[in-house]
């Protein structure tokens, strides 16, 4: 099984871990951060206790040097999401390695509804792990604990997926041609920064993922799970109600880097890409940096 996820170990200038093989879980709500703070909580409670002990160990305070995740660290974390200064806006990184990406990252951008500062914010939440996590645990594990994760958050939209481990978008500082030929390569791997998404996503879409939550108001837009039912008649694909008028879709058993050199891209992810379309974000405007052009194909990449 380990054969079917390529091993990706990306290098900053320095010499220094940027990236790395792995599991990406992330959540969008489009409400104020403070009418989900504590669901946020829970959920990183959650996530700790899924994980290795000791496994977050480093977090950034404020503008500077990292520091260890010792008792007032978590005190500071707490304080800063559930009672956060500046209206709820404030980040919360908290990271395995002090000095290079890890395996286990948990990030969360609040972002207040409306803020002139941001073109159309949402706030996000990611969880990450290797891929050992998945090969030791199993898929229906790991679909279980993405379930639990996004259980009280109110999400528009979420998804898991096979990824570059890389917070705050590290792997840019990698070397952008073998970044690129792994995406154009495996395009069931996901390349995450939620701290640039959450500025401009709003209530749109990312594309399909081997998991992908749909909550409103994009479900509805997108025609509700009946609309999902008839475009997905697929023996790989399950749907699952969840409560707040949400939905779960599975595109197949096992996350799927999709290698194009094996193989054609499984029809239930364009199929799901098709009915996303209208709803998909694109950066737009007539002079876009070649990032903003990269992310627009990358982000159509099934259609």
């Amino acid at each position: 099984m380990r054969d079917a996820f390529p091993a990706i170990r990306l290098q900053g200038r320095g010499g220094w871990l940027a990236g790395r093989d792995g599991i990406v879980i992330s959540f969008f709500s489009h409400e104020h951060p403070e009418a989900f703070a504590h669901a946020v909580w829970r959920a990183l409670q959650t996530y700790l206790q899924a994980i290795p002990p000791g496994a977050l160990g480093w977090y950034p305070p404020g503008e500077g040097e990292l520091e260890p995740l010792d008792e007032q660290g978590w005190e500071h974390i707490r304080k800063y999401l559930l009672d956060p200064p500046w209206k709820g806006v404030w980040p919360i990184q908290l990271m395995e390695s002090p000095s290079e990406a890890g395996s286990y990252h948990f990030e969360y951008y609040a972002r207040r509804l409306g803020d002139p500062i941001h073109e159309d914010p949402i706030s996000s939440v990611s969880f990450t792990f290797p891929t050992e996590y998945l090969l030791e645990h199993g898929a229906s594990h790991l679909r279980a604990l993405a379930l639990q994760l996004g259980s009280e958050l109110p999400f528009n939209f979420g998804y898991v997926s096979f990824a570059i481990v890389s917070p705050q978008g590290l792997f840019s500082s990698a070397d952008w041609n073998i970044t690129e030929a792994l995406l154009a390569r495996y395009p069931g791997l996901d390349a995450y920064n939620n701290r640039e998404l959450s500025s401009v996503l709003g209530t749109r879409a990312l594309g399909p993922h081997w998991l992908t939550f749909l909550g409103q108001p994009l479900l509805s837009q997108m025609g509700g799970i009946d609309a999902l039912r008839n475009a997905l008649p697929f023996p790989e694909v399950s749907l699952l109600p969840m409560d707040g008028d949400r939905v779960l879709v599975t595109l197949d058993e096992w996350p799927d880097p999709i290698d194009t050199q094996a193989k054609a891209i499984p029809p239930q992810y364009r199929a799901l890409a098709r009915l996303m379309e209208p709803f998909l974000f694109q950066y737009t405007g007539e002079e876009l940096l070649p990032f903003q052009h990269d992310t627009n194909r990358w982000i159509r990449r099934f259609l």
